[in-house]
């Protein structure tokens, strides 16, 4: 049984330089990686994925890590699923629920 505690999400945020055409490309093929990486777009330059546990969001991390273009920002948040769960959501002042979802984890 998987635990709240022990099911970890990676959060990736970045603002990335886009003012020419390498910094273009070297934006949209981070943004690709993200995706291929299993990253789904929770905000512009913000993506979310659930991983098992700690030793696979590393592994994740690490992927991420080696990808980063040499210009921008990025960051790697990590916590847990229970952590995730109290994340409240708000769209014109109205609470919204997460359509993310550790649901993901029945294929695991």
């Amino acid at each position: 049984m998987l635990s709240g505690f022990r099911v970890m999400w990676l959060q990736v945020i970045f603002d990335l330089p886009v003012q020419d055409k390498q910094q273009r490309s070297s934006a949209v093929k981070f943004r690709n990686i993200l995706l291929d990486l299993g990253f789904e777009m929770f905000q512009f330059s913000v993506y979310l994925r659930v991983c098992s546990d700690k030793q696979h969001a590393e592994k994740i991390k690490k992927l991420i890590r080696s990808s980063i273009p040499p210009y921008g920002k990025v960051s790697i948040l990590s916590f847990t699923d229970k952590q995730f769960e109290n994340m409240e959501h708000f769209f014109h002042e109205k609470e919204e629920f997460s359509e993310i979802s550790s649901y993901q984890l029945d294929l695991f």
